[in-house]
């Protein structure tokens, strides 16, 4: 048995020293704001992964109105929703991301971000594949104010 998941994350971007995208921090001179440590795409990985298993959301499991979630660690919130999806009796088949961004190009930065995120799932970096797609200038992505992710995830019932 097989089911898919959908994440999907947005965070405003401000004054700042960087971005951390999948776990990886990436030199820049804006960050994204939010409760957490704004991982967009961690963010999108945890989404997809818990509505694949129908285990909820990430703002269920980790509400921004609980001060233990200010500044976390995205990938600790990803690991969490991987034990509650394996414990659920499903594993990952494969990823597939996108980021949302005038800028920073993400180019350069994929195979770490790549490596990062395969590591943080414990599975192989063949089965996690990231792309890219600016704003072409247009909208708060294209105008540098913001940057999105989207991740489509396959799991498996576990034998």
């Amino acid at each position: 048995m097989f089911r898919i998941g959908l994440g999907h994350d947005s965070h405003r971007l401000g004054p700042g020293d960087g971005l951390v995208i999948g776990g990886v921090s990436i030199p820049h001179h804006r960050a994204a704001i939010g409760h957490s440590d704004a991982d967009v795409l961690l963010h999108a990985i945890t989404d997809a992964l818990l509505g694949a298993a129908a285990l909820g959301d990430i703002g269920e499991m980790f509400p921004d109105t609980d001060p233990a979630n200010q500044g976390r660690d995205s990938a600790d919130m990803l690991r969490r929703a991987l034990d509650r999806v394996s414990a659920a009796g499903w594993r990952i088949v494969n990823l597939d991301c996108v980021i949302f961004a005038q800028r920073p190009k993400i180019l350069p930065h994929r195979p770490a971000i790549r490596r990062r995120i395969a590591e943080i799932l414990g599975i192989d970096e063949a089965a996690v594949w990231l792309k890219a797609k600016t704003g072409e200038g247009v909208g708060p992505i294209g105008e540098e104010l913001a940057v999105g992710a989207e991740c489509v995830v396959l799991i498996e019932r576990q034998s």
